[in-house]
């Protein structure tokens, strides 16, 4: 992240497609431990946009029932497709509408990084 989300009141919403296969989340949960072990004061939660739970909806709620006052969402998406441009779109403006005192900071999406996009390139250029 460009800009700190500091903890305590503060959030991280890890935000990804889904899918039927519960194995398929497995890497979002190991990113999510990883990020909780850097920051042990960020609350780090997942959310999926369809085929699992919670939602991001869901997830919104629950942060908010717990304190939280300013929440990430930083999109697992490779690229800005339908699903951001669209339905996180839509999310996120119906999530500002319920809590007009909650703080949300958009993410760009993963894949957009240049520090993932270069990571990613040096891995692929080194086993390829």
């Amino acid at each position: 992240m460009s800009q700190s989300v500091s903890g305590g009141r503060s959030a991280l919403v890890l935000f990804a497609h889904g899918s039927r296969d519960p194995e398929w989340a497995a890497p979002f949960a190991a990113i999510q431990e990883k990020i909780r072990r850097q920051r042990p004061t960020l609350t780090v939660e997942l959310a999926y946009l369809d085929l699992m739970q919670p939602s991001l909806p869901e997830a919104i709620e629950g942060l908010v029932a717990a304190g939280r006052q300013r929440i990430a969402i930083a999109p697992l998406f490779m690229g800005q497709g339908a699903h951001l441009r669209q339905d996180l779109a839509r999310l996120v403006a119906e999530a500002r509408a319920r809590h007009a005192q909650l703080k949300i900071k958009l993410l760009p999406a993963i894949g957009e990084v240049e520090a993932v996009t270069e990571a990613m390139s040096i891995w692929l250029a080194a086993n390829a």
